[in-house]
């Protein structure tokens, strides 16, 4: 599967730009949205649905990779790699935001960091190996300075999960 700017990271050093730091033009949304929908696609294939040559396409590809546009990772399904417990974690703060989701951003077991607006400041996706995994990740989360406090919310099910939402 393909990423694009916004979606989970895998790595704990991986930082997302915001997507107006990436103008993107039609050729290159049309190239993201070919790789979301195969990201083994191959170039020449691409080349041929946008109109440029195989090459072209090798270079728009790696430039959006090296900007930060976009990643183009293995999605696994967390069960089969060991990973059976996940959960969303709503964190309240005081202080500065970036920082305590920089700090969070850098904890292996977290794949997804949000600052949000409503109940929560920061949103976090978490894997784990088991319960006990998960509640010392709590504990390490809840030792951030500025986190006030946190709510979990346990996955029992995952139903979809998909990255191919096209391009705008």
């Amino acid at each position: 599967m393909t990423r694009t700017s916004g979606d989970r990271a895998p790595g704990p050093s991986r930082r997302w730009r915001s997507s107006a730091d990436v103008p993107l033009d039609d050729i290159s949304k049309k190239i993201i949205e070919q790789l979301q929908q195969d990201g083994r696609r191959p170039y020449a294939t691409i080349a041929k649905a946008v109109g440029l040559s195989e090459a072209a396409v090798r270079q728009r590809v790696q430039r959006l990779v090296e900007t930060g546009a976009m990643q183009i990772v293995a999605v696994t399904d967390p069960l089969r790699v060991g990973f059976p417990r996940q959960a969303m974690i709503g964190i309240k703060c005081d202080g500065d935001l970036g920082e305590v989701a920089d700090q969070l951003a850098q904890m292996e077991e977290i794949d997804y960091v949000v600052i949000a607006a409503g109940s929560f400041d920061i949103l976090v996706e978490i894997v784990c190996e088991d319960d006990d995994h998960l509640l010392e990740m709590l504990s390490r989360i809840r030792a951030v300075p500025s986190v006030r406090n946190t709510e979990s919310f346990v996955y029992l099910k995952l139903r979809k999960q998909t990255y191919s939402w096209g391009t705008r």
